[in-house]
């Protein structure tokens, strides 16, 4: 899609892109994190329920995963970080007692499922939360400077202990303990989003600099299929895509985010590979990644681009938001119009979530005839929504100087 076949100018697009953010801003600061940081927070102990019930009450008796702890901590760090409205420093601080309390083990890893009580049920190793705790701990330190030596020096021992005991030989981590197959992209992707955040920060950033890089190459040169341009998500030990089903799948929500990601790096870098790549990604998503109605970007396809799973998640909405943001920032210019008008329709699917009975939710599923899901709003996803929100607004604050 082009201004051209939308008939809106460049201003009057950037004016409605502008506006849209701006509803979801106000959205976000009027409504969820008001809604999410009582409601959202088990009060005693200061840690944070995973899912909200449509009538607006918390699911008390759901065990708790280690990933929705730090996620919850990142978007309360980044409330404060913007200076909205609210006691942030009281929950940030007992969410992150709460994380390290309930799932840190005395391996100084953390373990990845709790009971509601407090209990850890499931110490088991997963490198998608060790993923995210470094991300928690990065957003910590940029926004309570108290704080900033504690966590670089907390995050810098917990990449010492992946380092030492869990690296992959080839590259990058494994992803279980024992190490299992598939191999997965994903939580080396949260692992790049740390790294990324902890080398904008960090008194020593070249570990994570080296980081960030070792897992832009392992994408680049393996994630990647070479023909095709499309992100996979299982490998076997070689990082060969896994022989089974599984090796074919690519996630067009994953294809937006290593886009937003792979940019990142590759302006930083100056590497024209990477940006390249980083389109084509995202091209990937949106022309072959949507529904059948064309509104929202479904779950997953074959790497044939045929679909695998037509339900829409809420989730991969944001990130075709921050993509195509991000590339209209720093993608090829002459593709600036492209990426803004479909920045448009990536708040018009993410705003197809938000109608709910009680403002400051969300439904999670869209099924393939359209219709949502009247389920309860998971707290996971939070962390895509508010960091889709305020990256659309960095980055169109930035076009508008272009």
């Amino acid at each position: 899609m082009s201004f051209q076949e939308t008939g809106m100018s460049n201003i009057e697009t950037i004016k409605s892109l502008e506006e849209a953010v701006q509803n979801l801003t106000e959205w976000l600061e009027g409504a969820a994190l008001p809604l999410w940081s009582t409601a959202g927070v088990e009060q005693t102990t200061g840690g944070f329920h995973e899912r909200i019930a449509q009538d607006g009450r918390p699911m008390v008796e759901d065990n708790r995963r280690a990933r929705v702890q730090p996620r919850q901590i990142y978007c309360f760090s980044a409330a404060h970080q913007r200076r909205v409205e609210g006691d942030w420093d009281t929950l940030v601080r007992n969410g992150l007692t709460y994380f390290d309390k309930t799932f840190r083990k005395h391996d100084g890893l953390y373990g990845a499922v709790a009971s509601p009580q407090g209990m850890l049920i499931d110490p088991s190793f997963d490198l998608y939360n060790q993923a995210f705790a470094l991300f928690a701990l990065s957003q910590v330190a940029a926004g309570f400077p108290d704080a900033t030596m504690r966590m670089e020096e907390q995050a810098t021992e917990l990449l010492r202990l992946l380092t030492a005991h869990h690296k992959h030989p080839i590259a990058g981590f494994e992803h279980a303990d024992p190490p299992s197959l598939p191999l997965c992209s994903n939580p080396h992707m949260h692992l790049f989003e740390a790294a990324l955040a902890w080398e904008a920060l960090a008194e020593r950033p070249q570990i994570w600099g080296a980081l960030a890089d070792e897992i832009a190459h392992l994408a680049l040169q393996k994630f990647i299929d070479p023909k095709s341009g499309g992100l996979r998500e299982f490998f076997d030990h070689d990082w060969a895509p896994h022989p089974s089903d599984q090796g074919r799948i690519m996630e067009p929500g994953h294809q937006f985010e290593w886009a937003w990601l792979l940019a990142r790096w590759g302006t930083l870098r100056g590497n024209k590979e990477a940006l390249a790549k980083a389109e084509r990604l995202f091209d990937i998503g949106l022309t072959y990644g949507m529904s059948e109605d064309g509104k929202v970007a479904i779950m997953s396809l074959y790497d044939d681009f045929s679909a695998h799973d037509p339900i829409a998640r809420l989730w991969p909405q944001t990130e075709w938001l921050k993509a195509s943001t991000k590339l209209a920032l720093v993608g090829n210019p002459d593709k600036r119009e492209h990426y803004l008008a479909s920045a448009i329709k990536a708040t018009e699917a993410f705003s197809l979530f938000l109608s709910t009975p009680v403002k400051g939710l969300w439904f999670d599923k869209r099924q393939p005839d359209g219709s949502l899901l009247k389920e309860a709003a998971p707290a996971s996803t939070f962390y895509h929504i508010l960091c889709a929100i305020y990256e659309a607004a960095d980055n169109l604050t930035a076009v508008r100087t272009r």
